[in-house]
């Protein structure tokens, strides 16, 4: 199987500061792979550059997507190519409904189709993802995130996921402040997705059933395994884990 995404020695840094030190990475199409490590070792900044946050330079290596060098690319045209970022913190938009905003992003993914969804399509599977969510139609009048709480803001991040069904997912603490319930909800929309998830709690990868799991350690990957990495990780934290200076 190919690979759907590779990463090849990348080095980033935001201002003077190098942040990730020559990291390599292959994701297969429906693999999930899982990205631990302590706080400060680069997680986030991994995950924001895969998605094309300007903060972050690139000093060195490359980002692959479907064997297109995506390296340069903005943020929307790797949004347009199928990739997708769930925020650690999702913020509050005032000024537009969570309703507004679902239906234009449907629009803006499908722009270039010959035939164009209608808004019944589009309507038919919203009702379908709140139901798998289990997200009250109320909430979908609401401003986005304006009022939510954080498991809330959580759920709709992944209600946009599930509209624009992206062909790569990257999930940075999609899992914290979450109860089981509601993360027992997020996992049944994951389902058979392409993931990269970064988390501190194995709790979430009992649903997701890594294929593989990284230790990230001051800007590199120190270890990889199967999940059974992420369970000697609850057990005896990174004290016992390779570290590099």
């Amino acid at each position: 199987m190919e690979n759907l995404i590779k990463i090849k020695k990348l080095t980033v840094s935001a201002g003077e500061t190098q942040i990730l030190n020559g990291i390599d990475l292959s994701i297969k199409k429906g693999e999930t792979h899982a990205i631990m490590g302590p706080n400060g070792s680069g997680k986030s900044t991994l995950a924001l550059t895969i998605m094309g946050h300007p903060k972050y330079k690139v000093t060195g290596g490359s980002i692959l997507f479907e064997d297109k060098d995506i390296t340069t690319l903005p943020v929307d045209k790797r949004a347009q190519l199928g990739l997708f970022l769930a925020f650690q913190a999702p913020l509050e938009i005032e000024g537009i409904t969570v309703h507004e905003f679902l239906y234009q992003i449907y629009q803006a993914k499908h722009k270039n189709l010959a035939k164009k969804p209608t808004i019944s399509d589009f309507e038919k599977l919203l009702a379908e993802s709140l139901k798998l969510l289990k997200i009250k139609n109320e909430f979908i009048g609401r401003h986005i995130n304006v009022g939510m709480s954080g498991g809330e803001r959580k759920k709709i991040e992944i209600l946009q996921l599930a509209i624009l069904q992206p062909k790569f997912v990257i999930l940075d603490e999609i899992d914290s402040g979450l109860d089981v319930d509601a993360l027992k909800d997020i996992c049944r929309v994951l389902a058979n997705m392409s993931i990269l998830i970064i988390t501190h709690y194995p709790r979430i990868l009992n649903y997701l059933k890594p294929n593989a799991v990284h230790v990230m350690y001051n800007g590199t990957i120190t270890k990889s395994g199967t999940a059974e990495l992420a369970q000697e990780i609850e057990k005896e934290g990174y004290s016992n884990q390779p570290q590099t200076d």
